[in-house]
């Protein structure tokens, strides 16, 4: 007679080898109970979510803080398992909020690191990796070291990097967020630039609103945790996209309203 943990229904978590799509499917999940405080109940962070983004697509995921928009990301990589509900996705990479670039390699190598762990060798890979140094607006900075280079330099290598896996879904959470204003702009730019030169599917989490609309093709609103599916916005506009465009502007509001009702809820 099975037992109540082997008759329990697993989620499906299926990678498939071609394209570069995404479906998530009525995914929920909760962190259990900290070690510190084990009388304290489970912690939800998605209750519900479902979401779709199709090959080549920039989908954003806004919402507040604590919502889960992190936690999704890593359930889409595999690097965590749902509790319930399905992911039908592409092979995937997880690009962190740091850049997380190793001090004692050079800029360079820092890119070709993912490269070099598919079993390349060090020549192959900083071959590959220098290739979109001059593209990316890092050339001449191949020797450097983490410390010498700018917050937007580091990005960059960081972003490099999370390309140079080859993986078609590219998870990017809040890439730009530790940035400055005038910084974090010039890399706005500057990835749907990069974006448009090697296209991939993108699954972009960012508290600002406005950088959502201004990159993705659609966006998805979370509410406060637990995180639910409060809207889903198409953007019909082209890139490159001013701040000022009539409908960039309708979009952030419309987007700024659902979080505010959501914030009520």
């Amino acid at each position: 007679m099975p037992t109540e943990l082997q008759s329990r229904k697993r989620p499906l978590v299926r990678r498939r080898a071609d394209g570069g799509s995404l479906a998530v499917e009525q995914v929920c999940f909760s962190y259990p109970p900290s070690h510190a405080r084990r009388d304290a109940d489970a912690v939800q962070a998605l209750d519900a979510v479902s979401l779709l983004a199709g090959a080549g697509e920039l989908l954003a995921v806004v919402g507040p803080s604590g919502c889960g928009k992190s936690t999704l990301l890593e359930l889409i990589c595999g690097l965590r398992e749902p509790d319930s509900g399905s992911i039908d996705c592409a092979p995937a990479v997880l690009m962190p909020q740091r850049d997380l670039l190793l001090p004692w390699l050079s800029a360079l190598d820092n890119a070709a690191l993912a490269l070099r762990i598919a079993g390349l060798s060090r020549g192959q890979a900083r071959e590959r990796a220098n290739a979109l140094f001059v593209e990316l607006g890092l050339d001449g900075f191949q020797r450097a070291r983490p410390r010498e280079l700018s917050g937007g330099m580091r990005q960059r290598v960081a972003f490099l990097r999370t390309l140079l896996s080859g993986k078609p879904l590219l998870c990017l959470d809040e890439p730009f967020g530790a940035l400055d204003a005038i910084t974090r702009g010039e890399m706005q730019e500057w990835l749907g630039a990069s974006l448009a030169r090697e296209p991939r599917t993108v699954v972009l989490v960012t508290h600002d609103v406005e950088e959502a609309v201004l990159l993705a093709d659609r966006v998805v609103v979370l509410s406060r945790r637990p995180g639910r599916v409060l809207a889903e916005l198409e953007i019909d506009g082209e890139r490159p996209r001013s701040r000022t465009d009539p409908e960039v502007v309708a979009l952030r509001g419309r987007a700024l309203e659902e979080l505010a009702i959501g914030g009520r809820t």
